[in-house]
């Protein structure tokens, strides 16, 4: 096809672009971020989001769905490239490659973009540092039909290739705002909204508690928590039992684990 464009050279300029949108310094700079597969990039394209560049590897098996992704590529003025297998492992930093590659334009991730009628649920997470914690967050809200992960304070990069694998397609289905705690709570405060947080202060059992629509689960920092404060501005304060010697949940299991009890309270046959 005559819209294909070939490159063989590790030192092309367009290879280097693609290589330095794995550093969080130069996504900001060039306002992209790289996804990689079949699956993950054609969740995105059943979701309304196309890639601005596909990237493809020379010699790879043919498939329906592939051949669809590079069609509305083409048809919205995106570009196509082929690639040696091996440069494409440097472009996604994978030994092993997946065939195929996107470069999507980062979305607008301001509270003022966030609609919280939109959904019953949302995840909202604070100073969460693993890019696996916070994929696995964004797939929990893709799961209980959250409207999106709210990131609270220095967060990971939402747009990292770690983050974008981990999500699973879930960062083309849940809306991500990234967002200062004074700046979210002043906005959720402007309207109505449930800040629930696990915690041990005056808490009471995750089972039964009074859950309300739209409800903001909130989890904190994988070795800290969530700082005092914070949870004492929470609505609702909920405790999950542990029995066993573990004194607290990975913070994205306790979040799923939250989401999901909230989810039977406001929406018993979904469950």
């Amino acid at each position: 096809m005559t819209h294909r464009r070939t490159i063989t050279g590790f030192s092309n300029p367009t290879v280097k672009l693609l290589r330095s949108l794995r550093d969080k310094k130069h996504r900001k700079r060039e306002g992209k971020f790289l996804a990689e597969g079949l699956r993950l990039l054609t969740d995105a394209r059943e979701s309304g989001r196309l890639p601005e560049m596909l990237v493809m590897a020379l010699g790879r098996d043919e498939h329906p769905l592939l051949a669809a992704l590079e069609a509305a590529v083409v048809a919205t003025g995106g570009s196509v490239i082929e690639t040696e297998a091996e440069i494409l492992a440097k472009i996604t930093g994978k030994d092993n490659p997946q065939a195929v590659a996107g470069v999507f334009a980062e979305f607008d991730t301001s509270l003022a973009a966030l609609d919280r009628s939109r959904a019953p649920i949302w995840l909202v997470a604070q100073a969460l540092r693993d890019p696996g914690n916070l994929g696995t967050m964004l797939r929990t809200g893709d799961a209980v039909g959250a409207g999106g992960l709210i990131l609270l304070d220095d967060c990971a990069d939402p747009f990292s290739v770690e983050a974008v694998r981990a999500s699973m397609g879930a960062i083309f289905t849940q809306r991500v705002v990234q967002a200062r705690w004074d700046e979210f709570h002043a906005w959720l405060r402007a309207g109505p909204g449930q800040l629930v947080a696990a915690s041990l202060r005056e808490a009471r059992p995750y089972r039964g508690a009074p859950y309300a629509a739209p409800c903001f689960v909130m989890v904190g920092n994988e070795s800290r928590g969530l700082p005092e404060d914070y949870e004492m501005a929470c609505d609702l304060r909920v405790t999950m039992p542990m029995k066993g010697r573990a004194d607290s949940l990975n913070a994205a299991v306790a979040g799923a684990v939250l989401a999901y009890e909230v989810l039977a309270a406001l929406d018993p046959v979904a469950t």
